[in-house]
């Protein structure tokens, strides 16, 4: 493995609480949306991965990694392929506020984003959430200015895991895609790794994947963002 130049981190469930910002936005988003009260919005949850019984999200789920125009495949299954992705890129706009209100970052980020970027590294996010969201994300959490590169799934043909975001970060930032650790909280986060040629894919236990689950995909798991540190100190 090339030494590691650059990290990529994964926004929901890395970055940011993802059930204590997304579970009361999607909420009232839908309720809003359908006019259905919160037990109904809840059963719309649930065909996309919330579990009702936890008021969780569940790991590898749509809602947990998914795209909206995922999203809006299954709870708006009756419209054209045209209504679907205008009906993404409404739900998208709505959505933005919403989480930004109800936003929820795991840890003071800036001290540790300020941390990896004086030791040296590159650093982005790859998210497939929409732009609008996670550009008002990065401005509430004060992290722009640390970040040389923000990949949302509007950016790229296909989303993660089909690596296109490691290869966007890896042309944006001039490294080798075997000098990017990518870091995130789902299986489709190592996938997304593999996919794209970098040279690292790194778990984190901060959402809702657990130890057990991110194992079998890479042996690199990390109880949060916070122990990088000590993982890239063992480099040359």
């Amino acid at each position: 493995m090339m030494r590691i130049k650059g990290i990529l981190f994964d926004k929901d469930g890395t970055l940011i609480d993802v059930d204590g910002t997304w579970v009361p936005t999607y909420r009232e988003l839908l309720m809003h949306e359908f006019k259905i009260d919160l037990v109904a919005a809840e059963n719309l949850m649930a065909q996309a991965g919330y579990d009702r019984e936890v008021g969780r999200i569940v790991g590898g789920s749509t809602m947990a990694g998914g795209t909206t125009r995922q999203l809006v495949d299954i709870w708006f299954p009756l419209l054209s392929n045209s209504q679907r992705d205008a009906k993404a890129f409404e739900l998208d706009m709505k959505g933005a506020g919403l989480s930004q209100k109800n936003l929820k970052p795991l840890m003071p980020l800036v001290p540790l984003l300020q941390h990896l970027k004086a030791a040296g590294f590159k650093l982005g996010i790859a998210t497939n959430d929409s732009r609008p969201s996670t550009e008002r994300h990065v401005e509430a959490l004060g992290i722009a200015t640390y970040l040389d590169c923000v990949i949302t799934a509007d950016d790229v043909d296909v989303a993660k895991p089909s690596g296109n975001m490691v290869r966007r970060f890896a042309e944006v930032t001039g490294l080798q895609p075997s000098e990017i650790a990518m870091v995130g909280d789902n299986s489709h986060d190592i996938d997304e790794a593999k996919n794209g040629g970098a040279g690292l894919g790194i778990a984190v236990l901060t959402g809702n994947a657990n130890a057990a689950e991110l194992s079998n995909h890479t042996e690199h798991v990390l109880a949060s963002i916070a122990d990088l540190m000590g993982l890239f100190k063992a480099q040359p």
